[in-house]
């Protein structure tokens, strides 16, 4: 097969997740300056502006994307149908230049701004700061004596239980040796 009827056989048969990373248009030279970044992924609520085509010149905002169809619509331009009613227009992301962004989610924002999103923490764990509690000194100073006196009777047992262990491994070497001794002669 020629490599252009491959080409076209790929993109065919690509996987959804590939469809959805294909739907990625040009940024304008503004947002480029702005943002260090060529291309976006087209999102409801850009507006972009049509380059080629039968709308060539129209801008607008993005009122859908479509990963089966493989293109965009966008407001203004539709299409009447022969029984009444208007049908929404597709057009490939390629087509098309983004002017202006839509920055409501803040994974996105972040993403163009360089950064990682910072996870909220709960309300509780906020409430719980903000309300010190009382210290008592004698009290707590007592009790953390104790735990590291049994902290060292735990560090101390441990190795009685490795020697232990490594004085049953010497015996098992020596009755070990005898029967290699055996095999030797």
């Amino acid at each position: 097969m020629k490599p252009s009827i491959m080409r076209n056989r790929m993109l065919y048969i690509a996987p959804m997740h590939l469809v959805s990373k294909q739907l990625a248009a040009p940024l304008s030279d503004e947002l480029q300056q702005k943002y260090h970044k060529s291309n976006a992924r087209v999102v409801e609520g850009d507006s972009v502006k049509v380059l080629r085509g039968e709308f060539k010149g129209i801008e607008g905002k993005v009122t859908s994307v479509s990963t089966e169809k493989r293109g965009i619509a966008i407001e203004g331009i539709k299409r009447e149908k022969l029984k009444g009613g208007n049908v929404d227009i597709y057009i490939h992301t390629s087509n098309v230049m983004i002017t202006a962004l839509n920055l409501e989610d803040k994974w996105r924002l972040s993403r163009f701004e360089g950064q990682k999103p910072k996870s909220e923490k709960p309300k509780q764990v906020e409430e719980q700061k903000e309300t010190p509690k009382p210290k008592e000194t004698k009290p707590k100073e007592q009790p953390k004596e104790q735990p590291k006196e049994k902290k060292e009777e735990k560090k101390e047992q441990k190795p009685k239980q490795k020697e232990t262990k490594a004085a049953g491994k010497t015996e098992k070497e020596e009755k070990k040796s005898p029967k290699t001794k055996k095999s030797d002669k």
